[in-house]
């Protein structure tokens, strides 16, 4: 019944829009328009499937009052019970298939494409290292998942880690799958530079940004000053020789968004400035959960890469993520890229919970 009423605001609020961009005045507005049809789009299925279910209710209803009229044609009566039994398989699914797409259509980034920043963490090169295995791992699984990913920029550490990296990944599903990957995650092994053979802990922070277009996010030009200056670090191609690296100040918010992985001084400002619109969007995102703070409780994790979510523990090839208490014995596995029974898990807890919130 609360579903219900939640799938009426919906098809009310799609109503709305239908009325809304019917109106010429809309069309001086772009920005405005364009919002209003990608909500209205993303709205369609569920209205769609709403209308489905509610004429099979009537079916249903219609023939329940027949069985109940208690004919006497035995035959009849049969013919009844077998369409009563179908229809009510009918809205059982759809009315699961609903209750899918509710809780899917409650974020409106689902269908986002993202943008991955790892970190090394404390630890010194341990971290780095360990940074460079996440992002491995990460690789991995994009490809088993026929997604698409774009190495946006990199920073190298020693011995072949990373200080950071920023990546873009594109295809159904991205968001999906890794929304539940944002926070701290900690490595417990021995680092190949331990004589002593101790168990370091050393750790990496990785967030998951929603890529946001610019109609999710207005960037004034005024607002900018963007830099260029020689890229650093290991070159190859002559990389390292022009000027082609950007640095983007954002004043108002003082963020700023450094990319040199391109020999393209347009390629590097256009990543840049992807980078910067998803962080934006992000701040503003973050603002919002502040504000529903109760709801925010309700989910798997906060998203704050403070927030400690996963140990890899080598000595016993165990991986643990301490939001929902579960561990696999299958660290190993899991580096090369086999995540799925992870964030499987991890998708169903946050469904859970956010029917019991509804």
């Amino acid at each position: 019944m609360i579903i219900l009423k939640r799938l009426e605001k919906i098809r009310s609020r799609f109503q709305e829009l239908e009325c809304l961009l019917a109106d010429p005045e809309i069309f001086k507005d772009r920005n405005l328009f364009q919002s209003y049809s990608k909500e209205l789009a993303r709205l369609r299925p569920l209205v769609d499937q709403l209308a489905e279910y509610e004429r099979i209710s009537r079916e249903f209803s219609d023939i329940e009052a027949l069985i109940q009229s208690k004919t006497k044609d035995e035959d009849m009566l049969n013919l009844y019970r077998e369409e009563h039994s179908r229809l009510l398989q009918q809205k059982t699914d759809l009315g699961k298939q609903l209750e899918e797409k509710l809780l899917e259509g409650s974020d409106p980034d689902q269908d986002k494409n993202i943008i991955i920043e790892i970190r090394a963490g404390t630890g010194g090169e341990e971290a780095a290292l360990f940074a460079r295995d996440l992002f491995r791992m990460y690789s991995r699984y994009i490809t088993n998942h026929g997604l698409q990913m774009e190495v946006i920029d990199t920073n190298l550490g020693g011995k072949g880690g990373l200080k950071e990296v920023i990546f873009g990944v594109s295809g159904s599903g991205a968001y999906k799958m890794f929304q539940f990957e944002s926070g701290t995650h900690r490595v417990q092994r021995v680092p190949d530079t331990e004589a002593s053979g101790r168990i370091h802990t050393s750790a990496a922070t990785v967030a998951v940004l929603p890529e946001a277009t610019e109609v999710d996010v207005t960037i004034k030009p005024d607002d900018l000053r963007i830099e260029v200056c020689r890229a650093g670090g290991p070159g190859g191609q002559g990389v390292n020789t022009t000027d082609s690296a950007v640095q983007i100040f954002h004043l108002p918010s003082g963020l700023m968004v450094r990319c040199q992985d391109e020999r393209s001084q347009l390629k590097n400002k256009n990543k840049a400035m992807r980078v910067l619109r998803a962080r934006l969007y992000e701040h503003e995102r973050e603002r919002l959960h502040r504000e529903m703070s109760e709801n925010r409780k309700k989910q798997v994790g906060s998203g704050d890469r403070s927030e400690k979510i996963r140990t890899y523990n080598f000595p016993d090839n165990r991986v643990t993520d301490h939001r929902i208490g579960l561990t696999l014995h299958s660290l190993h596995d899991i580096l090369e890229g086999n995540l799925d029974e992870l964030i499987s898990a991890l998708i169903q807890e946050d469904r859970n919970r956010r029917l019991k919130a509804l």
